[in-house]
């Protein structure tokens, strides 16, 4: 293993300030690695390659002269739906978009943190799908197993961060879009309180359910991501306390009362967690009652949850669809759930919203007895490439709920959620589970993620097809 294919983004960063290594050196041998590996894992949809070298010649400049920042000549990547100054943003879908004139606020975060973006990664059409495949880029690939997708919406940010391509990415998770490529690809993915990494230039991004979140291969590495990350342009409607990520991840997190809710929340299509995925979350279970903590098998009460996250999803994709600038090149599944969103535009979209503030009330309630939920990540292993392209938009959301029937309730509730690796199941495919808080509740979740890594060590097995491209770079 060398230095930095294996090194995480805190190593990397450190390597940097200590002057081990270049950010030339490392952002060289970065798009060697994805030069290498864009044929079989399909992760990038815009590789950076001139503008990340310039700006790592920029960052050596600093790094030479005394200059420290967190990130400072640290390659990472983004996704597809996020602003990148000089490039377009398509949010995987077809045709030429011009680029836009300026970063989004977490794009602009990380540049002041010093990170070099060497490109932006693939996701299905306006993110809506836990695949990664499209006509305007074809399948990106799980590097655990290429016949299967990483998930998604964020599959293109997992699978970079997965094969080593990066040392840690950013995702964004409106039903679970960070979690479940996390989950498939054997990866932390923390998706925030609503507000803590800003989606600006969207205010709200997908009527609020949306939010910007960090996939690494630690806890450390995902919580250093958020912190740089973090923070809010100053129309930002959702403006949350900030919280020490980094800090979290080094601290006990104390003996914690912990529910394990295995039930699927309320959906109007039929969802059944598959024995293998259930055998894996019991034993995390397990694993956190022998470090001390209190489980026991409770569910929160999700009531009809599923009846207000349906305007939000529908409504927020209508306007997305409504600004697309060739609407004829999109997905017939994406125009027929456009539609169903005008429709539910009006008074269901306020009812819906005005929803949430009970929902918070009840499920509120759930953390007086409980301080954290272990639930699945997804009820199913990872499916085979191809496997949901084909169908109907009816048997989409069929085969999406069937297999991700656990992430969504948590983005209506804008609430913190961190999917940690649960092992393998057949045909070597990783699964997860996540840590589900209440309000601003990221360091707990993080703290708590973190002592279960340093129990499993989950970050220490790679997988099969991850290749070193350092020596065609050197």
């Amino acid at each position: 293993m060398t230095h930095d294919r294996s090194a995480g983004l805190v190593e990397t960063a450190r390597a940097l300030a200590d002057g081990t290594v270049t950010a030339r050196g490392l952002v060289e041998r970065t798009l060697a690695r994805i030069e290498a590996e864009q044929g079989s894992l399909n992760a990038f949809r815009i590789v950076r390659a001139e503008a990340a070298l310039a700006e790592a010649d920029a960052a050596d400049k600093e790094l030479a002269a005394g200059v420290r920042k967190p990130l400072l000549g640290v390659p990472v990547a983004v996704k597809d739906d996020m602003d990148v100054a000089g490039e377009p943003t398509a949010f995987g879908c077809r045709g030429e978009f011009p680029p836009v004139a300026e970063d989004g606020e977490a794009v602009r975060r990380l540049r002041a943190a010093g990170a070099v973006v060497v490109g932006k990664t693939n996701t299905c059409e306006f993110g809506q799908w836990p695949f990664t495949e499209g006509p305007a880029f074809g399948a990106t690939r799980n590097p655990w197993n290429a016949d299967h997708t990483p998930g998604g919406s964020s599959g293109g940010s997992a699978a970079a961060v997965a094969a080593g391509l990066v040392p840690a990415a950013l995702g964004s998770d409106g039903a679970g879009s960070v979690r479940i490529p996390a989950s498939w690809t054997h990866l932390i993915g923390i998706k925030p309180q609503r507000g803590r990494i800003s989606t600006w230039p969207r205010g709200e991004s997908f009527q609020g359910i949306t939010v910007n979140g960090t996939l690494a291969r630690t806890v450390a590495d995902a919580a250093l991501l958020l912190d740089a990350a973090s923070g809010n342009h100053a129309l930002d409607p959702h403006r949350p306390p900030s919280v020490d990520a980094s800090a979290a991840a080094r601290r006990d997190p104390g003996r914690l009362r912990i529910a394990l809710a295995l039930k699927p929340p309320f959906t109007a299509l039929p969802a059944r967690l598959h024995p293998a995925v259930r055998a894996k979350v019991v034993q995390l279970a397990d694993q956190l009652a022998a470090l001390g903590h209190t489980v026991e098998e409770a569910d929160p009460p999700y009531g009809q949850i599923g009846l207000t996250f349906i305007p939000r999803a529908t409504a927020g994709l209508a306007e997305r669809v409504g600004e697309a600038p060739f609407p004829a090149l999109l997905d017939r599944r994406t125009r027929d759930a456009a539609r169903l969103g005008r429709l539910l535009g009006g008074a269901p979209l306020r009812a819906a919203r005005r929803a949430e503030a009970v929902l918070h009330r009840r499920i509120g309630g759930f953390f007086r007895s409980y301080d954290v939920v272990l639930a699945p990540t997804t009820a199913a292993p990872p499916p085979r490439i191809g496997s949901m392209l084909p169908l109907s938009g009816f048997a989409t959301d069929r085969a999406m709920i069937a297999a991700c029937p656990y992430a969504w309730p948590w983005n209506v509730l804008g609430w913190p959620g961190v999917n940690v690796p649960a092992g393998f199941v057949a045909g070597g495919l990783p699964v997860g589970a996540q840590l589900l808080g209440p309000a601003n509740s990221e360091p707990l979740l993080i703290s708590l993620a973190a002592q279960l890594e340093a129990e499993l060590r989950w970050h220490e097995a790679w997988p099969p097809v991850a290749v070193d491209a350092d020596s065609s770079a050197a």
